[in-house]
């Protein structure tokens, strides 16, 4: 017989407690603790199995057939490229970012290009009803009869649905709002995400369904909900972007079918997003020329090289410790660099305040991008501009040298194609491939030399 046994859940880490606590011991976050009714014993869920496999009987690992996974293609590259190639059968995929950003029209787009390829789609909103669905497809040109749109925040109506109709691809706006009703929890909470989540994960894996679900973001910028949550999905796909500029960047960070590194850029217009096939010609095309404190550098986003400019400014400070800010790179890497120019280079910046900015939006992690901030930050102190046709590439140690970086050659291929003529770069990346004929290739060993080369007194 069932019984009913009360705890608490923290809704940020769904850590789980017999007695209400103020403060979690997971996550050390304050009133975060539900009450929630679990309800134990009676009839145990059934497990579940993907097709035919066997149960119970392991196999040799030489014995087993490789299979390639057949993708669907959708008509916008850049979300292809996200994704790995395309849309694998029976995956399960969270799409996150701020509200308001923009990813019901993501989705109600690609639900729109799949539909107009005879590939019946269910669209299910939980947070608007049909008639709102209607008007965005509307504006968005949306026309397709195999494109299903469902109000329904019920799980047990929505697998009802989904077996009905049978669709190729669903769509689930969002997470939070669908709930199960032996559940008595409120919709959103940890137990509600986790048990909805583990259902459309059953359906994806035995129907073979690809299901797209959408999870709301905590103030912090991580997926509401327990981390379970991420760990559970095949693919984690963050759509980011200020609501207030037209650029959108889907980022993935986590992909069990494809490289976890790959980006992919949108810009907002009226009618919808519309792909951004070359990026680095977008984030250089307001670029100053001639002022102190830019470079460019020659970033890796996945398989993809991106030209960014790199802006910083110093100047003498007010207060008795300077100011270090940063955005789009590490907070923690600008003192770093500041401090191995002082120490190696003999630049006097213990009484700068110092500001480093990523032009564009976008966010830089790899240590490639050092050398570029090392110059920049070079460059505003002394006050003089880098030549504009200049490209700067390397990681910078702590003694000053210049370490090699990876996929120099595609780096180089993205800089010549649009029109620089310098690549200041590692020493130990040269030879061993072929430079293109139209752009110079200079070897640096440490961050003296790279200023007497790019920055001129």
């Amino acid at each position: 017989m069932a019984k009913r046994k009360t705890k608490f859940v923290c809704q940020d880490c769904g850590y789980e407690v017999a007695k209400w606590l103020g403060k979690c011991p997971g996550c050390n976050n304050w009133n975060t603790f539900v009450e929630e009714i679990e309800i134990t014993g009676g009839r145990q869920k059934q497990a579940f199995q993907t097709g035919n496999r066997s149960v119970g009987k392991p196999e040799k690992i030489t014995a087993i057939k490789s299979q390639q996974e057949p993708r669907v293609t959708t008509d916008m590259k850049e979300f292809n490229r996200v994704l790995g190639g395309g849309i694998v059968p029976g995956s399960l995929v969270l799409v996150g970012g701020d509200p308001g950003i923009g990813k019901s029209t993501l989705l109600l787009q690609i639900s729109s290009q799949l539909a107009d390829k005879s590939l019946s789609v269910l669209y299910i909103s939980g947070e608007e009803s049909t008639r709102q669905t209607k008007l965005r497809a509307d504006r968005l040109g949306v026309t397709s009869d195999e494109l299903y749109v469902l109000a329904e925040t019920s799980l047990l109506d929505i697998a009802n649905q989904i077996e009905a109709i049978k669709p190729s691809f669903v769509v689930i706006d969002s997470i939070q709002t669908v709930y199960r009703e032996e559940i008595t929890s409120a919709p959103g909470s940890v137990s509600q995400v986790r048990e909805c989540t583990s259902e459309l994960m059953k359906i994806a894996k035995t129907n073979g369904i690809p299901i797209f679900i959408v999870g709301h973001v905590t103030k912090e910028g991580t997926i509401a909900g327990p981390r379970l949550l991420e760990h559970m999905v095949d693919a984690v796909l963050y759509f980011e972007g200020e609501r207030h500029h037209t650029y959108r960047i889907l980022r993935g960070v986590k992909n069990r079918f494809g490289s976890t590194n790959e980006m992919g850029i949108f810009e907002m217009k009226e009618a919808g997003l519309r792909e951004v096939l070359n990026p680095s010609e977008i984030f250089l095309e307001e670029r100053s020329q001639g002022a102190s404190g830019s470079t460019v550098v020659a970033s890796m986003e996945g398989t993809r090289p991106v030209l960014v400019e790199i802006q910083a400014l110093i100047s003498p400070t007010a207060f008795g410790n300077p100011r270090r800010m940063a955005t789009g790179v590490d907070q923690n890497r600008v003192p770093l660099l500041m401090a191995v120019l002082e120490k190696r280079v003999g630049l006097m910046l213990q009484n700068q305040d110092a500001y480093i900015k990523v032009a564009g939006g976008v966010r830089l992690d790899e240590p490639a991008i050092d050398l570029a901030i090392a110059v920049s930050i070079a460059s505003s102190f002394r006050d003089q501009p880098t030549k504009p046709e200049d490209i700067f590439i390397g990681e910078v140690g702590l003694t000053g040298e210049i370490r090699r970086v990876s996929r120099i050659e595609q780096r180089v291929q993205e800089a010549a194609k649009l029109g620089f003529k310098r690549v200041i770069c590692p020493k130990n990346n040269l030879g061993g491939w072929t430079t293109p004929n139209n752009i110079e290739i200079i070897g640096v060993n440490t961050v003296q030399e790279a200023l007497q080369i790019g920055v001129s007194r």
